[in-house]
């Protein structure tokens, strides 16, 4: 049985990279767990995940905090807040199938961008919270 986290991450990536608005905006399906070097801007990573136990005291479930990153070298902050703005729409509030899983809800917690200390890089951060529980 696949984990709760790998079924997110699976169903994030395939939602993602099928959406015609995430890829012309990165300019292709630039979406990475590891980024392959290397590698032009934009692009969008998987960051930091963490979960937790949502169970109740009849069901089982998971809460999961999982950060999405944008890297861009635009100038100016435009292009990372467009891409974040494409990533909010395409999974907010969405239902995702996941891997022996049910998503529960998957909820937009915040975006922000900022100047990475190289000065040449604009990066974003997306955070999500979504519960799941076993199929």
């Amino acid at each position: 049985m696949m984990s709760s986290q790998q079924a997110l991450q699976q169903a994030v990536f395939v939602t993602l990279t099928a959406s015609s608005v995430v890829t012309s905006l990165l300019g292709g399906a630039r979406i990475f767990d590891d980024v392959p070097q290397p590698q032009a801007f934009p692009y969008i990573t998987f960051g930091q995940s963490s979960l937790r136990d949502y169970s109740s005291a009849t069901e089982a479930g998971d809460e999961h905090l999982f950060t999405l990153h944008v890297w861009s070298r635009a100038t100016g902050r435009r292009e990372t807040m467009t891409i974040a703005d494409a990533v909010k729409s395409t999974l907010h509030d969405q239902s995702l199938p996941l891997t022996d899983h049910r998503l529960i809800n998957l909820r937009h917690e915040f975006s922000e961008a900022r100047r990475d200390p190289d000065g040449e890089t604009i990066h974003g951060v997306i955070r999500f919270r979504a519960v799941t529980e076993p199929l």
